[in-house]
């Protein structure tokens, strides 16, 4: 049976409506998966009329009342467009974006879905709600007890994965801990295994240019980077660097690595997005449960307007039912 996979819908003033409906709908989608959205039944409805999207909806209680041919959703916070005005940060669709996200993870914990696939949610909405999250992946790690994760984004052949993500470029620095680098290392490998990857190539960028050529352009890679690379190939890993940020991503896409281990958010995302913007997507590794993601915001610029590409929830959906395939290969 195609596995069950929770669509929340994220920010209900960005475009998470219309590209949940959209992935929905999708023919693709449904191919490979049983796609049910969380979130506001008379904002999705809204955007059916507005996208002139065919097929019905369908209002559920539970992930076993799921039906094919519907756009199946279950109501969570049943926000009205009274309530908001699109395109605008609101703490009302924080607040909802979380309770849409928190259902989701409540329903996979319980084993009801599969996996789950998030819209992208706004940090200001979600601070201005009272909650103090930097974002999806710290609600997750909260809810589901999570000490140890991490962020992996995946376009195509790359696959990158993080020291650090939401942090000051400084504090990102001071991150780069040889303990830090060897735990991502070892997430990169179970996250490789997770998508079907065995032995995975396993290449660490390093933090300064040219990987500090020595020392002569900082000294990280050689105290802080390299003994973590040590210390995870004496465990078996196939790990290699620290190597040059400039050119390891381009090596990883052509197929040399199956895995990068970025050292800061921007290093390994600005790879990922043009690898791939509008099919990129975001895997937190090391949850008890599958989370994949949109790789891109709230896009409050174009929300409301019809015109949201789809891409990027279409293959988050498809990753997960491939995820969950192969946790049960494994079994």
């Amino acid at each position: 049976m195609r596995p069950l996979v929770a669509i929340t819908m994220g920010d209900p003033a960005g475009v998470g409506p219309e590209i949940s409906l959209k992935a929905a709908v999708s023919a693709e989608v449904s191919s490979f998966a049983r796609p049910l959205i969380l979130g506001s039944g008379l904002v999705l409805r809204y955007y059916a009329n507005l996208l002139k999207i065919s097929v019905p909806l369908r209002s559920i209680d539970s992930p076993a009342e799921y039906q094919d041919g519907f756009v199946n959703y279950i109501s969570v916070n049943n926000l009205s467009l009274a309530d908001f005005e699109i395109g605008k940060v609101s703490p009302l669709c924080g607040r909802a974006a979380y309770e849409y996200l928190e259902a989701g993870i409540r329903m996979a914990l319980r084993g009801e879905a599969s996996a789950i696939a998030t819209a992208p949610l706004n940090k200001e909405a979600l601070h201005r709600a009272g909650l103090e999250f930097a974002g999806h992946t710290e609600i997750l790690a909260k809810l589901t007890g999570t000490k140890d994760y991490a962020m992996m984004l995946v376009a195509g052949n790359l696959r990158v994965m993080h020291v650090s993500t939401h942090v000051a470029l400084r504090g990102a620095c001071d991150m780069v801990k040889k303990e830090r680098v060897y735990k991502i290392v070892t997430l990169a490998a179970t996250a490789a295994a997770s998508l079907g990857v065995r032995d995975p190539r396993i290449a660490v960028a390093g933090l300064n240019p040219h990987a500090g050529e020595g020392g002569l352009f900082g000294d990280e890679e050689i105290y802080e980077i390299a003994p973590a690379v040590e210390k995870a190939r004496e465990q078996g890993l196939s790990v290699y660097g620290p190597l040059p940020p400039d050119t390891v991503f381009l090596k990883a896409s052509r197929g040399e690595y199956d895995v990068v281990v970025a050292m800061y958010h921007d290093q390994g995302h600005i790879a990922v997005k043009m690898a791939g913007f509008e099919r990129g997507v975001n895997v937190t590794v090391g949850l008890p449960i599958i989370r994949t993601s949109v790789d891109h915001g709230t896009a409050f610029d174009i929300a409301g307007r019809g015109i949201a590409d789809e891409r990027s929830m279409v293959e988050a959906v498809k990753l997960a039912a491939e995820m969950v395939k192969y946790k049960n290969e494994k079994k």
